[in-house]
């Protein structure tokens, strides 16, 4: 039975609302790390302003503190679905892919934490969006990008590499200009000793699209340039994937500076597979189903442990290997020191001190506190997620 248009689309809304509220209560489970922290007290980026902003209108909390990329998750699904109008042949197609779009690990990881991932997708999807419907480009948008994030002088690199291709040379000398422009003004971190982290690199991809869909989306890339189906999203992916890969060669890569860029491929690769399940007759699509139904649960798993990841500590011998430890314990932290009328604090952990500042606990010389064993200790308090201590707090009253 298929459905109509109408329908997938109140669907898709449907979706997006529980995906959001979801993330809503992933917000509450999510502590302040280190370096949300410094963006908060410290640096003056465009992502200080934007969390400074939001915190002087909703108050110092957690809420206020994610909710501006939260928005910038919800406009880049929007964005994207109508980016895709008339890009599949039939709504269902369209349907899938947006969905799929809208449970990557790596889009809900970076609408929760305090990154310019999330911003850089948005800006991206949008200025495509724009060339898509006016048919041109929007020089005005690409000097602001300059402005915005270091990143963006990958998707100055993939504009060049296409307009060689279409051989237009106004958009050649401004995107030049532009990577120029970034190079100098943000540099290129080339320091340290070389070494190879290209293994690293292509997990940090497998965990966000999944295991399977990464490999997929490798093969899409590879498979479109062999072809020929070279168009401007092909060249933005293809060209941070390859430039992700061979600086990894030499040093650890921020995978933030890469991720938006490849993303945004998703709709190319389903559109790809569903074009390979079709051309087969039925009696020999069997095995793509298999493979379907396997990067599905693949995915799913992913999703459930990016949102509902704090079990795990369940079954690591230490807690400081999960994941997501660094945003996780400051706010127990706090609520323990509050309960206990300790609201000024001096410590030999200058990352906690920062992050329990953000909870309204000040710097000051009354008491000691430390989660690095102490030996001499007023007061030692577990703290525990689902009856497992991950961290111990001793605190010492000077």
């Amino acid at each position: 039975m298929s459905l109509s248009d109408n329908t997938y689309k109140y669907l898709f809304y449907a979706i997006l609302f529980v995906v959001l509220s979801q993330l809503f209560f992933a917000v509450e489970t999510l502590s302040i790390s280190y370096k949300e922290a410094l963006n908060v007290f410290v640096n003056n980026s465009l992502l200080s302003l934007i969390t400074k902003a939001s915190i002087y209108f909703f108050g110092q909390n957690d809420f206020a503190l994610r909710v501006p990329f939260l928005i910038f998750y919800l406009l880049s699904v929007i964005l994207m679905y109508n980016y895709t109008e008339d890009f599949f042949k039939n709504e269902k197609d369209r349907f899938i892919s947006i969905v799929i779009f809208m449970v990557l690990p790596g889009l809900l990881s970076a609408a929760l934490l305090v990154n310019s991932a999330i911003i850089v997708t948005f800006l991206t999807i949008f200025y495509l969006y724009y060339l898509k419907i006016f048919k041109k480009h929007c020089y005005l948008l690409l000097i602001l990008f300059l402005f915005v994030d270091n990143s963006f002088s990958i998707l100055f690199l993939a504009l060049f590499f296409n307009a060689l291709k279409e051989d237009d040379k106004k958009v050649i000398f401004i995107t030049v200009t532009l990577f120029i422009i970034s190079m100098l003004f943000y540099g290129f971190d080339t320091g340290g000793k070389p070494r190879g982290f290209l293994v690293d690199t292509f997990g940090i991809y497998a965990s966000i699209f999944s295991p399977l869909l990464f490999i997929y989306f490798f093969y899409s890339i590879y498979r479109d340039g062999v072809k020929g189906n070279r168009d401007i999203v092909w060249f933005i992916s293809a060209t941070s994937l390859a430039f992700s890969l061979l600086f990894s060669f030499r040093q650890r890569i921020y995978i933030e500076d890469f991720a938006p860029f490849v993303v945004i491929y998703l709709p190319y690769m389903i559109r790809n597979f569903f074009h390979s399940l079709r051309v087969r007759l039925p009696q020999f699509r069997r095995r793509h189903y298999y493979i379907t139904w396997a990067t599905l649960l693949l995915l799913f798993i992913n999703v459930m442990l990016t949102i509902y990841n704090k079990p795990l500590y369940l079954v690591l011998e230490n807690p400081r290997k999960h994941f997501a430890y660094k945003y996780d314990i400051a706010k127990e932290v706090a609520s323990i020191l509050k309960a206990n009328n300790i609201n000024e604090i001096e410590s030999d952990e200058k990352e906690l001190l920062l992050r329990l500042k953000f909870y309204g606990i000040k710097k000051g010389h009354k008491y000691f506190v430390s989660t690095r064993k102490q030996y001499y200790y007023d007061l030692e308090i577990p703290i525990e997620y689902f009856d497992k201590t991950v961290a111990t707090l001793y605190i010492i009253k000077n």
